[in-house]
């Protein structure tokens, strides 16, 4: 069985594969001090919910922007484990072509959701991803990564609303019923929520008249749930995009290896 670590800058994701279908997932909050420890213990006590034992996962595959949270991400694989990880960046064979100036800058959890997309969604693709950034990326029909955008994510907005304006509140995410609102939380909701909507929409209508071909809009990420039904914009939502492409890569470098 395969565990599939895909680690954000809010939050971790921890999926378990058993060779025929995800089976289970948990999120966690990033916390880029968390030791391997912490992590075994945390882990085997939701795998055990699960009638699942840490010692029936024979591989792990690690993807993070997180890089101080890697080192224990590995030990957590090593120790626990007893296997060495796959870990995204590391030598590991993608399998894609990063059509940029600089391909090294692509970030790794972009181009695993290119891959994820990629095998699911045929013709050019727009996949945004709303987690803490705002990111749009531009697939080919060949599967190649081409570039895109990366904006501040709906929560980093928030917080910086309330860390910046004294007198606004912390408030939480929600879809507000009116654009119009008639106190102070209810503006801030209705400023966020459609303005990110308008984000979405005016980034999609500039790309795809800029690509200047048909493109299918594939939502994802932490907070994408959100915006089902507020906007036309967006095709599919994909909440599995990311461990999709994890796990492609997985098989990728075991048949290499195999080979």
């Amino acid at each position: 069985m395969l565990l599939a670590i895909e680690q954000g800058n809010t939050n971790t994701l921890f999926a378990v594969h058993d060779g025929e279908s995800w089976i289970a997932q948990w999120r966690t909050a990033t916390e880029a001090s968390r030791t391997a420890d912490e992590y075994a213990v945390w882990l085997t006590q939701l795998l055990a919910m699960r009638a699942i034992a840490l010692t029936s996962l024979t591989g792990c595959i690690i993807s993070s922007v997180v890089p101080q949270s890697i080192f224990n991400l590995r030990n957590l694989a090593r120790r626990y484990l007893s296997v060495e990880p796959l870990v995204i960046g590391d030598n590991v064979e993608l399998g894609i072509t990063v059509r940029i100036n600089k391909p090294s800058e692509a970030g790794a959890d972009r181009l695993v959701n290119a891959i994820g997309a990629h095998l699911v969604y045929p013709g050019d693709l727009i996949v945004i991803d709303s987690g803490t950034a705002t990111t749009f990326d531009i697939i080919a029909a060949d599967g190649a990564f081409e570039g895109g955008a990366i904006a501040p994510g709906i929560n980093l907005s928030l917080q910086a609303l309330h860390e910046a304006a004294a007198m606004l509140p912390r408030i939480a995410i929600q879809r507000p019923d009116r654009v119009i609102g008639k106190d102070t939380v209810s503006n801030m909701q209705s400023g966020v929520f459609w303005g990110y909507v308008g984000l979405i929409e005016g980034m999609v209508a500039r790309i795809k008249d800029e690509w200047a071909k048909p493109m299918t809009v594939v939502g994802t990420g932490g907070v994408a749930s959100l915006f089902e039904g507020a906007t036309d914009s967006i095709d599919r939502f994909d909440p599995d995009l990311t461990i999709r492409g994890l796990l492609e890569i997985w098989h990728r470098n075991t048949h290499l290896t195999d080979a």
